[in-house]
């Protein structure tokens, strides 16, 4: 569905704490691949028991790291 889109704030929230994917892989036990392409949004799947894991780690919610967005009624946003 154009317009319509999950925002992953990931790499965002690593880099305002300043972690490392290594670091959040220890903390998680979350394979480094996994959170890897997550971090770099390539993921096209999350497994509930990953972002539970990582929701744990960060003290964050799966809303912190995920958003979704409906960008249709935004200027530049594919019809």
């Amino acid at each position: 569905m154009p317009g319509v889109m999950i925002e992953n704030r990931l790499s965002r929230i690593l880099g305002e704490r300043r972690m490392s994917i290594a670091e959040l892989e220890r903390q998680t036990g979350v394979p480094y691949t996994s959170l890897f392409e997550l971090y770099h949004g390539r993921a096209k799947r999350v497994d509930i028991k990953t972002l539970d894991r990582i929701c744990k780690a960060l003290g964050v919610d799966v809303g912190d790291i995920l958003e979704y967005r409906d960008t249709r009624d935004e200027p530049d946003a594919p019809q």
